[in-house]
Protein backbone atom coordinates (compact mmCIF):
# COMPACT_ATOMS: atom_id res chain seq x y z
CA UNK A 1 0.00 0.00 0.00
CA UNK A 2 2.77 2.43 0.95
CA UNK A 3 4.71 1.54 -2.18
CA UNK A 4 1.67 2.17 -4.36
CA UNK A 5 1.03 5.50 -2.65
CA UNK A 6 4.67 6.53 -3.07
CA UNK A 7 4.64 5.69 -6.78
CA UNK A 8 1.37 7.58 -7.25
CA UNK A 9 2.74 10.70 -5.55
CA UNK A 10 6.32 10.75 -6.81
CA UNK A 11 6.15 8.78 -10.07
CA UNK A 12 2.79 9.80 -11.44
CA UNK A 13 1.86 12.41 -14.05
CA UNK A 14 0.80 14.98 -11.45
CA UNK A 15 4.23 14.94 -9.82
CA UNK A 16 6.06 15.18 -13.15
CA UNK A 17 3.83 18.05 -14.23
CA UNK A 18 4.73 19.95 -11.06
CA UNK A 19 8.41 19.01 -11.36
CA UNK A 20 8.61 20.29 -14.94
CA UNK A 21 7.65 23.77 -13.71
CA UNK A 22 9.23 23.98 -10.25
CA UNK A 23 12.02 21.35 -10.32
CA UNK A 24 13.27 21.33 -13.92
CA UNK A 25 16.53 19.56 -13.06
CA UNK A 26 14.53 16.67 -11.59
CA UNK A 27 12.21 16.55 -14.60
CA UNK A 28 14.73 16.94 -17.41
CA UNK A 29 17.48 14.67 -16.02
CA UNK A 30 15.23 11.66 -15.33
CA UNK A 31 16.66 8.65 -17.11
CA UNK A 32 20.17 10.11 -17.16
CA UNK A 33 23.12 8.30 -15.61
CA UNK A 34 23.38 10.93 -12.85
CA UNK A 35 19.71 11.84 -12.60
CA UNK A 36 18.57 14.39 -10.02
CA UNK A 37 15.93 12.49 -8.06
CA UNK A 38 13.41 14.24 -5.85
CA UNK A 39 14.82 12.38 -2.85
CA UNK A 40 18.34 13.67 -3.54
CA UNK A 41 17.02 17.19 -4.11
CA UNK A 42 15.04 17.10 -0.86
CA UNK A 43 17.93 15.88 1.31
CA UNK A 44 20.30 18.39 -0.25
CA UNK A 45 18.23 21.52 -0.80
CA UNK A 46 15.69 21.23 2.02
CA UNK A 47 17.47 19.27 4.76
CA UNK A 48 20.86 20.80 3.93
CA UNK A 49 23.11 17.77 3.36
CA UNK A 50 25.94 18.94 1.06
CA UNK A 51 23.87 22.02 0.36
CA UNK A 52 26.79 24.00 -1.06
CA UNK A 53 27.29 21.60 -3.98
CA UNK A 54 25.75 22.59 -7.31
CA UNK A 55 25.32 18.95 -8.32
CA UNK A 56 23.35 16.12 -6.63
CA UNK A 57 25.22 14.48 -3.76
CA UNK A 58 24.00 11.61 -1.60
CA UNK A 59 23.49 12.49 2.06
CA UNK A 60 26.03 9.81 3.15
CA UNK A 61 28.77 11.24 0.92
CA UNK A 62 31.13 14.04 1.96
CA UNK A 63 32.34 16.82 -0.32
CA UNK A 64 34.96 19.26 0.95
CA UNK A 65 35.67 22.58 -0.81
CA UNK A 66 33.09 22.15 -3.60
CA UNK A 67 34.04 25.52 -5.10
CA UNK A 68 37.28 23.89 -6.27
CA UNK A 69 35.41 21.20 -8.21
CA UNK A 70 34.37 21.33 -11.86
CA UNK A 71 31.57 18.88 -12.62
CA UNK A 72 30.77 18.16 -16.26
CA UNK A 73 27.50 17.27 -17.94
CA UNK A 74 25.65 14.32 -16.37
CA UNK A 75 28.47 13.78 -13.88
CA UNK A 76 28.05 13.91 -10.12
CA UNK A 77 30.89 12.75 -7.86
CA UNK A 78 29.27 11.71 -4.59
CA UNK A 79 25.82 11.01 -6.01
CA UNK A 80 26.38 7.40 -4.95
CA UNK A 81 26.50 6.57 -1.22
CA UNK A 82 29.63 6.73 0.90
CA UNK A 83 31.96 8.80 -1.30
CA UNK A 84 34.61 11.20 -0.02
CA UNK A 85 35.58 14.03 -2.36
CA UNK A 86 38.32 16.31 -1.02
CA UNK A 87 39.16 19.34 -3.13
CA UNK A 88 41.71 21.31 -1.14
CA UNK A 89 43.42 21.33 -4.53
CA UNK A 90 41.28 21.26 -7.65
CA UNK A 91 39.21 18.41 -9.07
CA UNK A 92 37.98 18.30 -12.66
CA UNK A 93 35.34 15.74 -13.64
CA UNK A 94 34.62 15.52 -17.37
CA UNK A 95 31.26 15.16 -19.10
CA UNK A 96 29.35 11.91 -18.66
CA UNK A 97 31.83 10.44 -16.18
CA UNK A 98 30.24 8.25 -13.50
CA UNK A 99 31.48 7.61 -9.96
CA UNK A 100 30.35 4.51 -8.06
CA UNK A 101 29.71 4.19 -4.28
CA UNK A 102 32.47 4.45 -1.67
CA UNK A 103 34.92 6.19 -3.99
CA UNK A 104 37.54 8.61 -2.69
CA UNK A 105 38.95 11.43 -4.83
CA UNK A 106 41.68 13.36 -3.03
CA UNK A 107 43.44 16.47 -4.37
CA UNK A 108 45.92 17.19 -1.57
CA UNK A 109 48.21 15.47 0.91
CA UNK A 110 49.17 16.51 4.42
CA UNK A 111 52.63 18.02 4.79
CA UNK A 112 54.69 15.41 6.63
CA UNK A 113 56.61 17.91 8.79
CA UNK A 114 53.47 19.79 9.84
CA UNK A 115 50.29 17.75 9.41
CA UNK A 116 48.15 20.87 9.90
CA UNK A 117 49.19 21.94 6.41
CA UNK A 118 48.15 20.57 3.03
CA UNK A 119 50.11 20.20 -0.18
CA UNK A 120 47.48 20.92 -2.84
CA UNK A 121 47.52 19.31 -6.24
CA UNK A 122 44.92 18.66 -8.93
CA UNK A 123 42.97 15.62 -10.12
CA UNK A 124 41.66 15.60 -13.70
CA UNK A 125 39.29 12.90 -14.90
CA UNK A 126 38.27 12.98 -18.55
CA UNK A 127 34.97 12.34 -20.28
CA UNK A 128 33.00 9.07 -20.30
CA UNK A 129 35.07 7.50 -17.53
CA UNK A 130 33.86 4.92 -15.02
CA UNK A 131 35.26 4.98 -11.48
CA UNK A 132 34.49 1.62 -9.87
CA UNK A 133 33.19 1.00 -6.37
CA UNK A 134 35.67 1.48 -3.54
CA UNK A 135 38.36 3.06 -5.72
CA UNK A 136 40.72 5.78 -4.54
CA UNK A 137 42.07 8.51 -6.83
CA UNK A 138 45.09 10.29 -5.32
CA UNK A 139 46.46 13.83 -5.84
CA UNK A 140 48.02 14.67 -9.20
CA UNK A 141 46.31 11.88 -11.13
CA UNK A 142 45.15 12.55 -14.70
CA UNK A 143 42.83 10.05 -16.40
CA UNK A 144 42.03 10.40 -20.10
CA UNK A 145 38.63 9.92 -21.72
CA UNK A 146 37.03 6.46 -21.51
CA UNK A 147 39.20 5.28 -18.62
CA UNK A 148 37.59 2.53 -16.57
CA UNK A 149 38.87 2.20 -13.01
CA UNK A 150 38.11 -1.26 -11.67
CA UNK A 151 36.49 -1.64 -8.27
CA UNK A 152 38.85 -1.33 -5.31
CA UNK A 153 41.70 0.22 -7.28
CA UNK A 154 44.15 2.73 -5.80
CA UNK A 155 45.20 5.11 -8.56
CA UNK A 156 48.55 6.74 -7.75
CA UNK A 157 49.80 7.60 -11.26
CA UNK A 158 48.27 9.13 -14.37
CA UNK A 159 46.87 7.41 -17.46
CA UNK A 160 46.27 10.43 -19.70
CA UNK A 161 45.93 8.38 -22.89
CA UNK A 162 42.55 7.05 -21.78
CA UNK A 163 40.69 4.26 -23.60
CA UNK A 164 41.93 1.76 -21.06
CA UNK A 165 40.99 -0.34 -18.04
CA UNK A 166 43.12 -0.01 -14.92
CA UNK A 167 43.03 -2.12 -11.77
CA UNK A 168 44.94 -2.96 -8.62
CA UNK A 169 46.92 -1.28 -5.84
CA UNK A 170 48.69 0.60 -7.23
CA UNK A 171 46.56 0.61 -10.37
CA UNK A 172 48.12 -0.60 -13.60
CA UNK A 173 46.75 -1.10 -17.09
CA UNK A 174 44.96 -4.40 -17.67
CA UNK A 175 43.48 -3.47 -21.06
CA UNK A 176 44.70 -0.69 -23.37
CA UNK A 177 42.90 0.37 -26.55
CA UNK A 178 44.47 3.81 -26.90
CA UNK A 179 46.67 2.78 -29.86
CA UNK A 180 43.98 0.77 -31.64
CA UNK A 181 41.95 3.09 -33.92
CA UNK A 182 39.53 0.36 -34.99
CA UNK A 183 38.48 -0.23 -31.37
CA UNK A 184 38.67 3.42 -30.27
CA UNK A 185 36.08 4.38 -32.87
CA UNK A 186 33.61 1.97 -31.25
CA UNK A 187 33.54 3.99 -28.02
CA UNK A 188 30.30 6.00 -28.05
CA UNK A 189 30.24 9.70 -27.18
CA UNK A 190 26.53 9.86 -26.48
CA UNK A 191 24.70 13.09 -25.61
CA UNK A 192 21.66 13.61 -23.40
CA UNK A 193 18.69 15.40 -24.90
CA UNK A 194 18.74 17.83 -21.98
CA UNK A 195 22.28 18.53 -20.77
CA UNK A 196 22.75 19.57 -17.16
CA UNK A 197 25.85 20.24 -15.07
CA UNK A 198 24.32 19.07 -11.81
CA UNK A 199 21.32 21.29 -11.13
CA UNK A 200 22.33 23.83 -13.78
CA UNK A 201 21.36 23.69 -17.49
CA UNK A 202 24.54 23.45 -19.52
CA UNK A 203 23.76 26.56 -21.56
CA UNK A 204 23.70 28.57 -18.32
CA UNK A 205 26.52 26.80 -16.54
CA UNK A 206 29.47 28.93 -17.64
CA UNK A 207 27.78 32.12 -16.43
CA UNK A 208 26.84 30.38 -13.19
CA UNK A 209 30.40 29.14 -12.70
CA UNK A 210 31.94 32.56 -13.27
CA UNK A 211 29.39 34.32 -11.08
CA UNK A 212 30.02 31.93 -8.19
CA UNK A 213 33.79 31.91 -8.66
CA UNK A 214 33.93 28.14 -9.11
CA UNK A 215 37.07 26.26 -10.12
CA UNK A 216 39.10 29.43 -10.53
Amino acid sequence: MLGTTYRFIFKGPVFWGIAKVFLPSVYYTRGNESAVSFRLWFFQKVLGFNKHCYWPVHFTSTVRFPKNIYVGIDAAPGISPGCYIQAVGKIYIGDYTQVAPNVGIISSNHFMLDIRKHIPNEVRIGEYCRIGMGSLILPGVVLGDFTTVSAGSVVTTSFPQGYCVIAGNPATIVADYSDNPSIKEKFIRYKNKHEYNGYIPNNKFENFRRKKGLYV
